[in-house]
């Protein structure tokens, strides 16, 4: 018999994360890979199973504990097995083991699995044996369910890798990421290629490391070897995404604020409620110690179809065969504009759209401007009108707080944000990309300058994170760079505003008896009228006239 104390495995930038489960007790026999307790960051939620076989002797952490890597988690009691146990088998296939043939990526892991539990015994100098072990390394927490892309791979079979080295390059709808090794080794085989579609705890390669403690407990900061257990849910970061992936990039702000998060859900679970628009202060949790799963959202989701609702969303529109007027191309669209599309379809259902048009005289601001190119061209920075779009939203923004809500799901109450967010709209060959600038409000014109510019390069190369694109409280869409005398955008909601941002025209404006030429900007302020009055939407896009035409008030 021997004692082991289970830690916390490595969690990465995680930090402290939360017990939020323990399924075992003290007496309990587990096996090997059972669950030990369940964690949750403000990411994620992960499972910690249990490296080896034997009975719980005591549990050192309790619900609600905040936990950090290293953290003792228990003390199990094991049964030392055999030394002769592995001998016993065919010394042939003893020898096979290591030179089996690279598996198909299609094949199933439990064909893969008995050889990579074998070991090799290589003999030392001191007479004691040093053994080596082959295991699966697996895609770690990607923030969506979603499948995403192998863009390159940086090893292949025989190299010989390190802690942290990359292994490969994913690439979702919103960004590129690289997976790092867990475990330093030799790369026995690939069980991807470029071009694959790949999701959480997909294998991706088969590595042989040395026996050791820290290689039989599973990590949870990158990639996960595959005799750890697939968490039972799967969660976002995220993307993230979204992520918010893909959910809209203010979304995990409302989420984040609700009075709901008190409700004992996961953070996928969460965002399957937020993208079905169900309130899970209504659900019974069917889980451990009621814990709301998935299930639980698709069963109130499919008992609530039958409940009145305010409106029918329209049917869909149906497909008509164009080859029978000419020639045609069915042409797959990107992922990113089938979840900018579904989003946008969303927002226009559930949010009653007003626009207020206005338009502000900014010959003041461009001539200001202008005579800023040359401090400007000394720091690096291209002043483009955008950071005082910013500042002024910024500012507008605290004068209307009644705009720098979200609307609970309940509809009961607002969400009330003490922070000033802006998303700033990003076009890029991939489609349109929504990068937040924080706290735009405590900021100047020259760290805004240098904030959007950093953003439309990440943008651009597909570099931005899944938190780069989450919290905005409003949104600013500018087309003035491609023309057009003016537009209405789409709330994008959890947000309840958005402004429109057309091309600058020099009209005749009268002034003191006569017409003079000025620069005028056209705006639309776009507001969700379930949270907004027209009052309110009016004096909100005045005061932003006034502050762009004036540059004396834009920078008190």
């Amino acid at each position: 018999m021997a004692t082991e104390i289970i830690k916390v495995p490595e969690l990465g930038d995680a930090g402290d994360v939360e017990v939020i489960e323990i399924p075992v007790s003290v007496g309990q026999e587990v096996a090997e890979n059972d669950s030990l307790l369940v964690l949750e960051s403000d990411k994620a939620a992960m499972e910690i199973p249990a490296p080896m076989a034997g009975v719980i002797k005591s549990i050192a952490v309790n619900l609600g504990d905040q936990v950090t890597t290293g953290a003792e988690i228990l003390t199990l009691e094991t049964v030392e097995s055999p030394a002769a146990e592995p001998v016993d088998e065919p010394a042939a296939e003893e020898e096979s083991a290591p030179a089996q043939p690279e598996p198909a990526a299609g094949a199933e892991q439990t064909e893969i699995e008995p050889p990579a539990e074998q070991t090799v015994d290589e003999p030392r100098q001191d007479g004691a044996a040093a053994a080596s072990e082959v295991i699966e390394i697996a895609i770690p927490d990607l923030g969506t369910d979603d499948e995403v892309d192998v863009i390159e791979i940086h090893v292949k079979a025989g190299d010989t890798i390190a802690v942290d080295d990359p292994l490969l390059t994913l690439e979702s709808d919103k960004a590129a990421m690289e997976v790092p090794s867990p475990h330093a080794g030799v790369v026995e085989s690939l069980l991807v290629e470029i071009g694959a579609q790949v999701k959480t705890g997909a294998a991706i390669l088969r590595l042989r490391v040395e026996r050791a403690e820290e290689v039989s407990k599973p990590a949870l900061s990158g990639v996960a070897a595959a005799s750890a257990p697939e968490p039972k849910e799967p969660e976002p970061a995220a993307p993230t995404t979204p992520p918010t992936a893909t959910a809209s990039p203010a979304q995990a702000d409302a989420a984040g604020a609700d009075p709901g998060a008190n409700v004992y859900a996961g953070p996928a679970v969460r965002k399957l409620a937020r993208e079905l628009g169900v309130d899970l202060t209504l659900i019974k949790g069917s889980g451990a110690r009621g814990r709301i799963v998935k299930e639980d959202v698709h069963e109130f989701v499919k008992s609530s179809i039958g409940w009145p609702a305010a409106g029918a969303a329209p049917s869909a529109v149906p497909d008509v065969d164009f080859s029978r007027f000419g020639e045609v191309e069915q042409v797959s669209r990107s992922k990113l504009a089938k979840v900018t599309a579904a989003n946008m379809h969303r927002s226009w259902l559930a949010v009653p759209h007003v626009a207020q048009f206005e338009e502000a005289d900014v010959t003041e601001l461009e001539e200001f401007r202008a005579g800023l190119k040359a401090e400007a061209e000394s720091r690096g920075v291209k002043l483009t009108p955008l950071p005082f779009l910013l500042k002024a939203c910024a500012q507008t923004l605290r004068e209307f707080p009644q705009f720098n809500v979200s609307i609970h799901s309940s509809g009961e109450h607002l969400i009330q944000k003490q922070y000033v967010h802006i998303g700033v709209a990003v076009a890029t060959e991939a489609g349109l990309v929504v990068p937040v600038m924080r706290d735009v409000d405590r900021k100047n014109i020259w760290q805004l300058a240098e904030e959007v510019a950093e953003a439309s390069a990440k943008a651009r190369e597909r570099k931005l994170t899944p938190e780069d694109m989450q919290g905005a409280c409003f949104t600013i869409s500018s087309l003035g760079a491609i023309g057009g005398t003016g537009f209405v955008p789409i709330v994008n909601a959890p947000e309840v505003a958005i402004l429109g941002v057309a091309r600058t025209a020099v009209k005749p404006v009268w002034r003191d008896g006569e017409f003079v030429p000025r620069t005028m900007l056209p705006l639309t302020l776009t507001y969700d009228h379930k949270a907004v009055n027209g009052v309110d939407g009016g004096r909100f896009a005045t005061h932003l006239s006034a502050l762009l035409g004036d540059i004396r008030r834009l920078l008190l």
